[in-house]
């Protein structure tokens, strides 16, 4: 078995992250491991260093309104500066867009 890690650029990263949110469809999430294991594979060595890359991605496609990163079911107020566990879903409207 090769121990050698597959490189997994932010391109595919963000549209792993969009294609598996937009399956799932609106008012269900997605872990942030979930896209970690798509792209690494089921092995904890592989999908494990891309939890920050994912959360990175995570973040930028929030601040352009492609997902909403939750927290307790709620959209984080601030993308950059949120602890904790996630889960990453369909954009949220503002209030008075639905």
């Amino acid at each position: 078995m090769s121990t050698e890690r597959k490189s997994v650029s932010e391109e595919e990263i963000g549209e792993s992250i969009l294609r598996l949110v937009t399956e799932r469809g609106e008012g269900k999430t997605v872990c942030p491991s979930e896209v970690a294991r798509h792209l690494g594979g089921p092995h904890p060595d592989a999908w494990s260093p891309l939890m920050q890359p994912v959360r990175r991605m995570a973040v930028r496609l929030t601040k352009e309104g492609r997902i909403a990163i939750l927290r307790k079911g709620k959209p984080v107020a601030d993308p950059d500066n949120f602890r904790g566990i996630y889960r990453l879903g369909m954009p949220v409207p503002a209030a008075g867009e639905a």
